[in-house]
């Protein structure tokens, strides 16, 4: 399973929406996460990957945790 497929899925699970759904672009706040609910996100997700992703302020889209997650590993 790659980042995106991750993202997209952890997104679903907590909105209750389908993973397909939920593209690159999307926004977080359009979506309905706020800070909280993303600080969560990225936590649960360095918990799974065993990664620390530095929080710059500049995740707003599903994109952006994808490119940070990415970042992370690399």
């Amino acid at each position: 399973m790659d980042a995106f497929q991750l993202v997209t899925r952890g997104l679903a699970k907590r909105l209750g929406l389908d993973p397909e759904g939920i593209g690159a672009e999307d926004d977080l706040k359009m979506l309905g996460i706020d800070s909280l609910d993303a600080a969560e996100l990225l936590m649960e997700l360095e918990d799974k990957l065993g990664i620390e992703i530095e929080e710059t302020g500049q995740i707003r889209t599903v994109g952006d945790i994808v490119a940070a997650i990415d970042e992370a590993t690399n």
